[in-house]
């Protein structure tokens, strides 16, 4: 992926992730939150282990929905009180309303953003994205080669990482198990980016109703979707060399929102810590 002359983005696939077969046979975390945010790019395999989910969870759409609200605040937060006004989101998955260029550009048209998805459909979703925004471009790369990601971005002048930048690890980090080192990632995120950047996190949790969220958790794994749930301080971790910004580490409803504590979701169907980082000089 290169910055031509014209400073317009092409999307390729990372040369570290080559492409993939679509396995659309095999229910895929990226399709299935499509899915449950009422998306038409999925398959039989997503909905099916969607529904199962929601039968474990039944306020799981609704959790999804708050996740992707919390997201649209943050980046209006980031816009519109600091300098930030490059986004790498890591896990990304499929394009839906209210995408983080489009948030991010209503305010300042300026702003880029790259993706970042190991789905090779978020890619081809991605073409479509560029033929009407030339400040967005997609990669096909893996969350837990965080160290290729970077590479990549620097290589292909995607990213200056000379100023601040905002790294958005948003529903992503629960799909990593323990043995596949998430604080690791955001480690390397966290050391590849300069002082005023900030990384953005959500995840999902049994700390608020312990029931239903193991129960989504067991079928979530069972149907071959890792999710893996964390308290409040095991998420807190991942904040670590941070300086945790205001309001600090809440349920995603209560973060920065707008809408009157009565009106917003009981957080028990929510289930979902959510908070932003600042990394100071």
């Amino acid at each position: 992926m290169a910055n031509t002359g014209e400073d317009k983005w092409t999307v390729t696939e990372d040369a570290y992730h080559p492409p993939t077969e679509l396995h659309t046979d095999r229910p895929h975390a990226a399709r299935m939150y499509d899915y449950l945010l009422g998306g038409k790019d999925n398959y039989a395999a997503d909905r099916e282990a969607a529904e199962k989910a929601v039968a474990s969870f039944p306020t799981l759409r609704t959790a999804a929905r708050e996740n992707r609200n919390f997201l649209g605040r943050v980046v209006r937060h980031l816009v519109r009180e600091t300098p930030i006004r490059q986004f790498l989101d890591i896990g990304s998955g499929l394009p839906t309303a209210e995408n983080v260029h489009q948030v991010a550009q209503r305010d300042d048209p300026d702003a880029r953003v790259v993706y970042v998805d190991n789905d090779p459909i978020v890619l081809a979703h991605g073409r479509a994205l560029l033929a009407e925004n030339d400040r967005t471009t997609v990669i096909q790369a893996d969350a837990r080669t965080p160290d290729r990601i970077i590479e990549h971005c620097r290589a292909n002048e995607l990213i200056d990482f000379t100023r601040p930048v905002a790294v958005l690890a948003v529903a992503l980090l629960h799909f990593v198990p323990d043995a596949e080192n998430p604080s690791g990632i955001i480690d390397t995120l966290r050391e590849s980016v300069p002082p005023d950047s900030h990384i953005v996190l959500s995840h999902a949790t049994a700390d608020i109703s312990p029931e239903t969220a193991l129960g989504v958790q067991a079928t979530y794994q069972a149907q071959g979707v890792p999710l893996t749930l964390r308290s409040r301080s095991e998420f807190e971790k991942f904040f670590a060399g941070l300086e945790i910004v205001d309001p600090g580490i809440q349920v995603i409803t209560d973060w920065r929102s707008d809408v009157p504590p009565h009106a917003r979701p009981p957080h028990a169907d929510v289930s979902w810590y959510g908070g932003l980082g600042r990394l100071t000089g």
